[in-house]
Parts: structure tokens; sequence; C-alpha cells
């Protein structure tokens, strides 16, 4: 291939958040970005970017990221680089020995939130697991969407049949907990999420926002009810109470458990509830009259809902509440996108809880043990007590709850390996860090997030960068398991693990679809492109399937294709014994009657809860100078007569049951008096990254307590932390 001598503009999604917006990238003869605009011939984008997507060129060439693998010395707590050879075989070296002495349980992994935006994670992080053959696995999910996935597996059969709202054409929206202005959406993929939601009220809908600060959504809302951080559930349930009561449910699919879920709610009537969330008893009746009377309605909650005590309850009732109202599944209402390339169906009803953490008991779901009781697992002597450790794209001290115990169990691993671009806050504590590429050297294909986007929608974006002479990043991953196992991990014995790995995949698929002979029909450079071929062909518009679609038909389209608008799933999608929606799933009503105990117990005096932020995504974007400047500022959020009434100046201490921490004092009338806010993901005091250490900020989750978690889910909790504060 001649040499390129010029600027060029290329095409490809942005991974850097759920709204996998289309980029128009230009890139100079030396492969850097030079500049970044939204695709406007994207269909489901239109053009849309924001901040994040903007700053695509600095995050792709952030000059701390990890370029080659390192490997640290213990005895000097320094790193050098290796080559690729030499940190594979120093992984097969070591891990396979902690695991014949200890057990495969001494073995775990933590996957973060990037997993989720790039197609290794999707694709090659399972075939990691297998080879760890633990039941040790953890993940951000843990820290944040399980509850809506233990809901929905209970209520649908299947935790990936997520019901999202149908944005584009409701006429009334009540939205809990969420702040997609600056989250740019959440298990709810919908790019320009703001246009939308002008959208709806320009033909004459209705949106309210119920949330304890005044966020930028709430600013662009017909209404916004304040709450008390953790008493979503009891508002849905005198909402459902309300709709029992008056007689206004209209239940338009096939469901069980409908007696149970009115005999559930009928402790919380709205004169009960409104004590606990301090919203009027006449509003949530208001508010269930108006779901029932708009001609199409949808609930949505999200984060600030699914972190808090009662978490899953809240994900249930959202959907109980759709389901009373005629709306699910439904145009306009809450409905089920149907991705192009989706995984295979579940045969078995969803089941949490096949088993437990050894240290607290805590149940699993999804195959995920709680990221809360992680450090337990480290710490606690005894059989099973975790010993290694591998990380793929997560930073846990900063993002899990109890963040400092997590960085003190660290320490004490016998073996740690970390995917990961960064020598961050939990890399740091790695012998060996293994470098992905670049995001312009990899493929993108967004598997998990377009299950729950607001229009089906597919788009596939090829590398745009030469990997050179390093390995791709599913093939980083396949190395990886080949050696945690002390097998080949080099080629040397003459099978790449890579193309064994998809080799394996593939026949398997054609096995199981009966397509053992069409092998040779695969379209693809690499064997990686080739899967995705197969999954298109597969899925519900593939030429497999009865469609036209596969791999090529979306290289000829690169702007992306419009699959159509949501349309009604029900019952195909339900995975349920009965083949019904199940509106009162007995782990969930055996929960209720925490939440009936704790109407008796006097809410705290002042509460912590989290944000959002525009310019930021967890922990993994603040090294990225443009996104740390202006609004995105870690600051605590306090109301004025909260500072005057306790007597505060400029800074407070600021104390849970977990740690303290002081804190610079952000005052304004945006938060509910006895509400304080901190943001996600700061404190990055122990990271090698230039500008993220430059604005560390302080740790949130110093404050939170690891011990307390949804106990359906085991999600730890975030939201409605008991805090004190004094002056400093």
């Amino acid at each position: 291939m001649a040499p390129i001598t010029q600027s060029r503009t290329l095409l490809r999604t942005c991974p850097l958040c759920e709204a996998v917006c289309g980029l128009e990238l230009t890139l100079d003869a030396d492969d850097h970005v030079t500049s970044v605009r939204g695709d406007r011939n994207d269909p489901f984008s239109q053009g849309f970017l924001c901040p994040k997507g903007a700053s695509f060129g600095h995050l792709d060439e952030d000059p701390d990221r990890v370029t080659e693998p390192l490997i640290r010395d213990r005895t000097t707590d320094t790193w050098r680089t290796a080559s690729w050879d030499e940190a594979f075989d120093y992984i097969a070296e070591r891990f396979p020995a902690i695991v014949a002495e200890h057990g495969n349980q001494s073995a775990a992994a933590y996957l973060g939130n990037p997993n989720a935006h790039t197609v290794a994670g999707t694709l090659y992080v399972p075939i990691l697991l297998r080879a760890l053959s633990t039941r040790n696995i953890y993940s951000a999910s843990t820290a944040d969407q399980m509850p809506k996935q233990v809901a929905s597996g209970l209520m649908f059969g299947d935790p990936l049949t997520v019901p999202v709202p149908d944005l584009d054409r409701t006429d009334y929206l009540l939205m809990l907990g969420a702040n997609p202005l600056e989250s740019n959406g959440s298990l709810c993929t919908a790019p320009d999420f703001p246009g939308r939601l002008k959208a709806l009220r320009r033909r004459g809908g209705r949106f309210v926002v119920v949330d304890p600060r005044v966020t930028r959504t709430a600013k662009l809302a017909d209404e916004h009810l304040f709450i008390r951080p953790g008493s979503d559930a009891y508002l849905l349930f005198g909402i459902v109470h309300t709709l029992f009561a008056e007689q206004l449910t209209d239940v338009r699919v096939e469901v069980t458990g409908l007696d149970e879920l009115r005999a559930a709610a009928a402790a919380f009537d709205p004169e009960t509830v409104a004590a606990r969330t301090g919203v009027p008893a006449s509003t949530i009746v208001r508010l269930a009259r108006e779901l029932a009377a708009a001609p199409t309605a949808a609930v949505y909650a999200r984060i600030g809902t699914c972190t808090a005590e009662f978490g899953t309850i809240t994900q249930w009732l959202v959907d109980a509440v759709n389901t009373l109202t005629g709306n699910l599944d439904s145009p306009g209402g809450a409905m089920f996108a149907m991705a192009a390339a989706g995984g295979i169906p579940r045969t078995r009803p969803f089941r949490p809880g096949r088993w437990t953490s050894r240290v607290r008991e805590l149940p699993e779901a999804m195959g995920e043990l709680p990221v809360a009781t992680l450090a337990d697992e480290i710490t606690t002597p005894g059989d099973g007590q975790i010993r290694a450790l591998v990380t793929v794209a997560g930073n846990p001290v900063l993002s899990a709850p109890s963040g400092a115990r997590l960085d003190a169990a660290f320490a004490q691993l016998d073996f740690m390996v970390s995917v990961d671009r960064y020598v961050n806050e939990t890399t740091r504590h790695a012998d060996v860090i293994l470098p992905p590429p670049r995001p312009t050297q990899s493929p993108h294909y967004d598997f998990a997030l377009l299950q729950f986007a607001v229009r089906n929608y597919a788009r596939y974006s090829r590398p745009l960068v030469p990997l050179g002479d390093r390995p791709s990043e599913p093939g980083v991953l396949a190395r990886l398991a080949a050696a945690l196992t002390g097998r080949p991990h080099d080629g040397a014995d003459g099978v790449d693990p890579l193309t064994a790995v998809d080799e394996l995949v593939i026949a398997g698929l054609l096995h199981k679809a009966g397509l053992a002979d069409r092998r040779g029909e695969l379209l693809g450079e690499n064997s990686t492109e080739q899967r995705i071929d197969l999954m298109l062909r597969l899925g519900p518009y593939g030429e497999w399937n009865g469609g036209t679609l596969n791999l090529q038909v979306l290289l000829d389209n690169p702007h992306g294709i419009d699959l159509g608008p949501l349309r009604p799933r029900l019952p195909g999608v339900l995975r349920t014994a009965t083949e019904q929606v199940d509106l009162a799933p007995q782990p969930l009503l055996d929960d209720v009657a925490r939440m009936r105990d704790r109407l008796d117990h006097a809410a705290p005096e002042l509460v912590l809860i989290g944000r959002r932020q525009l310019r930021s995504n967890n922990s993994w974007m603040h090294n990225i100078a443009p996104l740390v400047s202006g609004s995105n500022r870690c600051t605590l959020q306090i109301n004025p007569a909260d500072v005057a009434r306790l007597g505060l100046g400029d800074h407070a201490v600021v104390k849970s049951a977990a740690g303290t921490l002081t804190v610079p004092l952000e005052p304004t009338d945006a938060i509910m008096p006895g509400v304080v806010s901190l943001p996600h993901g700061w404190g990055h005091v122990d990271s090698a990254q230039t500008v993220a250490r430059a604005h560390a900020g302080v740790n949130a989750n110093v404050l939170t307590d690891d011990s307390v978690v949804d106990v359906p889910s085991g999600n730890a909790v975030f939201n409605g932390v008991p805090v004190t504060l004094s002056s400093v």
C-alpha cells in the first residue's frame, strides 16, 4: 500500500459513552486526529456531538497512555517496559502456578465499564473468563445497572430483555434518577437525548423529572419534583397503589401476579409514602392519573435509582407501572429493541443466586458476584481466598464502594494482571500491564448498547490506523487467556490463539444453526470480522434468517443503517416459565418487607448522592485537558440553608460510617436541603496520569460503605449514604 501523504476524512462510531454517535474524523499523514465532527449522515445520531466525542483525538493519543507492556518490580515498586512475548511468558510462569497451588477459586477477574464499548470486550472477554474457570467474577455492573437487569430477568425471563422508553413517539415521560443531558443516556441508547426531549415537548408531550437535584435535564422538563434520595421505590409504590385504588389499570399484555402486586402495594398509599419521599400525596395521585390518562406514556429510571438500597424493587416497579398503564411493549411506551447482532437466545428462565460469595454469602447475578465484597474475598484467609486477579479496563479503587479497602486489598495480592491503557489507582498494583491499541486502531460495533436503543440501527467501523507490530485487543485477550492456563500463547506450536478461539466459536455457532457447510461464505479481513458477519447473518435482519443484512451491507453503508422504529415483541422475547410477564416475582415480593420496615425509621439528617458530569465518564476521562475545566469540578454541592445551619465555610469535613474527606463546598439552590452531592470517579492522587493528578479531586467512594447493598441484586449503594458535615 502506498504511503499516505495527505489528510483524509474517515468515519467511525464514538466509543466513549452509550449514545453511539457517528463521528467524522480528519487524520493527517501521520495518523493523528486533527479534527472531530458529528456525522450528519448517520441516520441515528444525525450529527450530534458532545464534548467527550469532540475530545476523541486527545484520548486516542493521550501521551500518558501505556503503549508497551509493563512489568513491575515489587522490590523497588518501579516499572520497566517489556516485549509482548516477555510479558506473556511472565504471566504464564506466575499465574498458573498460583492456581495450581490454591485452586481455581483463588483467581478472580474484574471488568470495567469500557468493556461494554468495545468489540473485544463483548467477543473475547468471555473467552478470558472461561480460561480462569472461577466463580470470582466482578464488574462495574454491580456498581451500576445490575438492579435493572435482575428486575428484567425476573419479570421477562432474560436480564438482557430491558424495555426502553420509546422517546420519539411518547406523549408523557416520567424520569427518575436520570440525567441524560449530562450522561447522554444509560440503558437507553439515544444519541442527542436533549434533542429528543425537546422534540417531545414540541409535539405537545409532557416531561416530568424526579430528582434530589435540579439537574440540567430537570431544567428542560415541564416539571421537576424533589425527592429524598433512596425513596423512589416508595413513590412508585404510591403510584401503583393509586392505579389500583382508582381502577386506572389497563393491562394489555399477558401477565401473572396482578393480585400479588396489588396486595404488595396496599401498605404504600400516597399519604404514607409522602412522609418518606417528601413528595406530596396529592402530587403522587396526580402522577398516577396523568400516566393513566396520557395517550402514550413511559417511566424511565436510571443510575440514581439503581444505586440505592431498594434499587431492584424500584426497577421492578418502573415496568410494573408501564404495564399497568397499558404502555409496555406499545408504541410510545416502554419497548424492546431488536438488535441486528444479538447473543444466543436464553433457553431457561433467569435465576439469580445460583451461588453466593464465600465470605458474606452475597448472591450471584448473571454469573457475577457483587463488587462490594471483592475486598472481603481478597483479605479473608481460608479456602478460596483470592490471590491472583485480572482486571480489564477497570479502576475499582475509584469506582467501587470503600475504595480505600480495595486499594489495601490489591496490595496484598500474590499476582495481578491488568489490560489497561493507564497506570491508575488500580493498575498501579498490577505485576503486568498489557495495553490495548488506540481506539483508532480497533474495530467498533456496539453489540451491548444497541440492545437498549430507542430505534433499531446498526453500524460497523473498521480500524482507521494500522496496528503495526503490536497485537490487536482481541489478540491480547486471546493470548492472555492462553497464558493464564499455561498453554502456548505465541503461536510457537503453529496455532495462533486468536484464530483458534474464533474458529472454535464460528464452528459452534454454525453447527447449532445447522449451517456447518456455509463456513466458506463468511466475509471479513480477519476472523474477528468473520464472527461479526456470522452474527449479523444469523440475526433478526440477517440473510441467513430471511433478511438481507451481513457485514458487507454495513461496509457499504459506513454511516450506519436505520432498521426502523421499535416494534412490539411480546410474547416472543419472554423467557419466563409461564411465557407471560411476571408482575410479582417472589424474590422481589420477599424484599418488600424491608421497605415496610423502613417506613418506621427516621430519615437521616443529611445524606450523600453522586452526580454525573457532561465532560466525564466514570474515572477514565479525567486525563484529557479540555474535559477537566469549567463545570467539571470535584466539589460538594450543598444547599445554602445547610451551609448556614451548620456554620460552614468554603470547605467541610464529610464523615460517613466508611470514611472521612475534606472537600470544597459549592452552595447551590439546585440541591434540596438535607442532601449533598459529590461527583463520581475523582481522587487521582496515586495516578501516573499527569492531567488527572493535577486535578485530583477526592474519591467519593471513601465515604460509601461496601457493607450496604441492594439485597436482591447485590448492587452497591452510592445514593442516600448518611453523612455528617463539620467545619475544617
